[in-house]
């Protein structure tokens, strides 16, 4: 996306609020929302009369609770979404990329070299050229003739970084980047990010991550559905906000013993009668100017309720849950099957570890499936399978159908309070899971989980995308599900939290 050479505003462009402003020097401000308000008709607000500003080589982390509307000002600042009413100012000739978060579903069959191509609005000759300089950069060593959705969770990540950086732009915009990648690649992520020249604006749940590289954050409060904007890493901007909702908290506090004083004043000088009345009606006037004075304290994050997974009932399953004698691992670009000896039995967690395209997902899928060399799974076993792509969700599902589909049995009320834990409130439950945010479907995803009672629970990355206050409800949730459990899981603070019995490293095999 960028501005006409002469910074104008024409035709159509005009009406959509998007201004352009000549390119500044560098620290100079190169984007600014003024007064900008957004919604998905009335009953879903996302911005309301929002101001931030951005400025030429900062790098700044978006924050804000899931479904507050992060990926939505990204849509914004391109120029895919625009806003009901305020202005966007961008400088002239600014270019703009987005790392998404995932693989668009229409280009999952693309082969490397297509979806690169698919990056420009025009024909790129000689492409495999560069195609291979961004590979380097993200050290991603893979085929250009590959299909896309052949790729480990780790490697797609990777992909959706290079193909934005691919377009050389002003402005990178990363959503979510750290998923699916191992400790490896988050590192090199890391280093790149630090020594880029660019203007960085990232979306993430990973606050090691952020604090890594980050110079301010702007926080988007789904409560106000304001920004707020703030100098300093994560762990500055966390102290800075639980110091200023302290303040308030205490100022609060003494207007409204001020006001309860006065209230109780007023009501014995009106009992009185006389020009006490005159004193009691002006004592009511300054009460309703203490009451405007109380601020609205920031409401914190809300967190996913307490839950239990259910585990299948023992009386319907084999002790042996699952029994895994070989496995396919991916060596030199090429698939080898390597001897293992594992008995899950209920109650037993594994953790399966390895590096990014090694074939940990693809053995997980298999064994969901019950597709897997060398898998036998017991007879009459439920398993609950919650994939890091969320294709085991039906897109075109309403969340209340979802669940619904789900349950043995349950009432409507018993549905509603069952979502209302996992923050799927009455509109979300409306709502077709295809429209929701990452977050948010890993929401329903784990909702579901707990209505199938499974006796052998996969999980596949099952934090990407989840507010990290949810994180460990989740980790408790899982600690104490006593089936069998397979985990895959990248992030090292989750799996320090979870029980683990067994480990198999793919890479050691």
């Amino acid at each position: 996306m960028y501005a006409d050479s002469d910074g104008a505003l024409h035709g159509k462009e005009a009406t959509d609020r998007v201004f352009y402003f000549p390119m500044p020097k560098s620290g100079e401000t190169i984007l600014r929302f003024e007064k900008a308000s957004f919604e998905y008709g009335h009953l879903k607000p996302i911005l309301n009369e929002v101001d931030f500003s951005i400025k030429d080589g900062s790098k700044i982390a978006l924050m804000g609770q899931n479904g507050a509307g992060k990926s939505t000002i990204f849509e914004l600042i391109t120029g895919a979404r625009k806003p009901e009413s305020g202005k966007i100012h961008i400088k002239k000739g600014l270019t703009i990329a987005t790392a998404k978060q995932v693989i668009p579903r229409g280009e999952s069959n693309l082969t490397v070299r297509e979806y690169f191509e698919n990056q420009f609005a025009k024909k790129i000759y000689d492409i495999d050229p560069k195609i291979e300089k961004i590979l380097d950069v993200v050290n991603l060593e893979i085929s250009k003739d590959r299909i896309v959705k052949s790729l480990s969770g780790g490697q797609q990540a990777r992909l959706l970084l290079a193909a934005a950086l691919i377009q050389n732009p002003d402005l990178l915009l990363l959503d979510e980047p750290t998923n699916n990648l191992d400790k490896e690649g988050i590192a090199h992520l890391t280093n790149f990010l630090e020594s880029y020249k660019g203007t960085v604006i990232v979306i993430s749940h990973d606050a090691n991550f952020l604090n890594s590289f980050t110079d301010g954050v702007i926080y988007l409060e789904i409560f106000t559905r304001k920004i707020e904007q703030y100098q300093g890493n994560y762990n500055d901007v966390v102290r800075m906000i639980a110091a200023r909702i302290d303040k308030e908290n205490r100022e609060n506090a003494r207007l409204e013993k001020d006001i309860q004083h006065r209230k109780e004043q007023a009501g014995f000088f009106a009992q009185k009668g006389g020009h006490m009345r005159d004193v009691a009606r002006k004592m009511r006037e300054k009460i309703e100017e203490l009451e405007e004075e109380i601020v609205d304290v920031r409401v914190e994050d809300k967190t996913i309720r307490k839950f239990t997974i259910p585990s299948q009932d023992k009386s319907e399953i084999d002790p042996k849950v699952l029994t895994l004698t070989s496995v396919s691992v991916v060596k030199n670009n090429k698939n080898v099957e390597k001897k293992v000896n594992i008995i899950l039995r209920k109650k037993d967690h594994l953790l399966l570890t390895g590096p990014n395209g090694i074939g940990k997902t693809t053995l997980l899928e298999r064994l969901a499936t019950g597709h897997a060399k060398g898998e036998h799974v017991a007879s009459g076993i439920r398993i609950g399978y919650y994939r890091q792509d969320f294709s085991t969700l039906n897109f075109e599902e309403t969340v209340y159908d979802a669940l619904k589909n789900a349950a043995d049995f349950a009432t409507e009320q018993e549905l509603r309070s069952h979502a209302s834990g996992f923050l799927l409130n009455a509109e979300i439950l409306k709502t077709k899971i295809g429209a929701l945010s990452e977050g948010q479907k890993g929401l329903v995803a784990f909702a579901q989980i707990v209505l199938q009672r499974p006796g052998l629970l996969i999980l596949d990355e099952p934090t990407n995308h989840i507010n990290f206050r949810h994180i460990p409800v989740i980790a408790d949730a899982l600690n104490r599900y006593d089936g069998a459990m397979i985990l895959v899981s990248h992030v090292p603070d989750f799996v320090s939290q979870i029980r683990v019995d067994q480990i198999l490293d793919l890479k050691e095999l």
